[in-house]
């Protein structure tokens, strides 16, 4: 059976946009994101909120390509860009005054991809 990707339109259209920004400004890291997207959604990179603290310092930003869950607590600021996600990890995020950031608009604020950590 042939793989053939992602079904969902918006994710598409998000991928394509990362391989555009990879191309565009030569940068690998917009490039790493896609694939890790194209991957099966089982197969795409969940992490919680712990770890992200666990792995993070002060106001760095973090890519996660996949889903950001809220188990555990964040103990610092910093600004966090996924596909997806959860309310919990929202909620939480917001009320310690850090930022969630869809991966579109991050990759228009920054995109030469410059002190992105990707972590999952």
């Amino acid at each position: 059976m042939k793989r053939t990707g992602p079904t969902n339109i918006v994710l598409k259209k998000l991928i394509n946009e990362l391989k555009k920004a990879s191309l565009d400004h030569n940068v690998n890291i917009w490039k790493r994101v896609a694939i890790d997207l194209e991957k099966p959604s089982r197969a795409r990179r969940i992490v919680n909120l712990s770890k992200i603290s666990k792995n993070t310092k002060e106001n760095e930003t973090i890519v996660v390509p996949g889903k950001v869950l809220g188990s555990g607590d964040l103990d610092h600021k910093v600004t966090i860009s996924a596909y997806q996600f959860s309310d919990s990890a929202i909620e939480k995020i917001n009320r310690i005054g850090a930022k969630a950031v869809p991966l579109n608009e991050l990759i228009k604020d920054s995109p030469k991809g410059k002190k992105i950590k990707v972590l999952g």
